[in-house]
């Protein structure tokens, strides 16, 4: 199905949570600004919209989250500071943050789940579909995700969610995702959504993770979009009424992603995340690597 639809060029980044799972680290800083080997996690969040082309970037923040708003402008006095010391390599990485698209920011109040984050974007994003990056999941840049998930979005005319393949044990710390197989297509129709489901009650082993491409039809769904689990607005509900539905904008379609993707949730992912790139790169790699294996057979003894 071909559909006239705008092409996506806004990227909504929800960015309001309080970080309790981090805490005392995210007393006094955004759990977005904690940094994944050179680089705070929401950082290579935006990079990866402005990367697809979505150089208009909302983010959707809350109390204390001035951090993020610092981060991603100048400071004349460090880049001055940097020159003067020739150090161009630091120079180039600073203003890489700052250049890197058109960034917004709207607070989100009442922290009502996702689905309130989003729905606060509405004014900003217009009768026009839209990309949703959350900060949990980081999606390597040498895999291909957006930019498909937007390419389906033009071609359904719906609304689209990513989807990765889980071990069924761990499918209840998901949403899971009933498909319906697309003959010849890359991607799946979503019959409906269930969030953490037990593994006897999962209608498969595919997991929502934190990127969507969203038809504009969900905002006046949120706005009648009543508390769901955990007595927020969840976007999970809007979207099960989306691929349910009939209208402009219904139907919700999945992309599987099979690609690299570091999960900074928890305590224990975040480092497994930072170790991950950290071995990837080209700096830092080399000599990681090299250790790496001695520490783990110490731990063996």
């Amino acid at each position: 199905m071909t559909t006239s639809n705008p092409r996506v060029r806004k990227a909504v980044i929800p960015a309001a949570g309080l970080g309790t799972r981090f805490l005392p680290a995210t007393k006094a800083m955004p759990k977005e600004m904690l940094p994944v080997v050179d680089k705070p996690a929401i950082q290579y969040v935006v990079e990866e919209a402005v990367g697809v082309g979505l150089n208009d970037v909302l983010m959707i923040t809350g109390r204390n989250k001035r951090a993020l708003e610092d981060h991603f402008d100048r400071v004349p006095s460090l880049e001055s500071t940097l020159t003067d010391k020739g150090d161009t390599k630091k120079l180039e990485s600073i203003q890489a943050a700052s250049n890197l698209g058109d960034i917004h920011y709207v607070r989100q109040g009442d922290p009502n789940g996702l689905g309130h984050a989003v729905l606060r974007a509405r004014q900003h994003v217009g009768n026009e579909p839209f990309a949703v990056l959350l900060g949990d999941d980081l999606i390597d840049a040498r895999d291909e995700l957006l930019g498909t998930m937007i390419d389906v979005q033009a071609k359904t005319g719906g609304s689209v969610v990513a989807l990765i393949e889980v071990d069924p044990s761990q499918i209840s710390a998901y949403g899971c995702a009933d498909i319906q197989e697309l003959d010849g297509e890359g991607y799946v129709r979503i019959n409906r959504l269930v969030e953490k489901p037990s593994p006897d009650e999962a209608p498969s082993n595919l997991a929502v993770i934190g990127r969507y491409v969203l038809h504009p039809a969900v905002f006046d769904v949120l706005e009648e979009t009543g508390p769901g689990r955990g007595g927020e607005i969840q976007l999970t509900d809007a979207l099960q009424e989306l691929a349910t539905g009939e209208g402009e904008g219904y139907g919700v379609y999945g992309v599987v992603f099979r690609g690299r993707r570091y999960d900074t949730g928890d305590k224990l992912s975040y480092l497994k995340a930072c170790v991950q790139l950290a071995v990837d790169s080209d700096d830092l790699g080399p000599g990681l690597r090299e250790w790496l294996p001695g520490f783990a057979a110490q731990l063996s003894k």
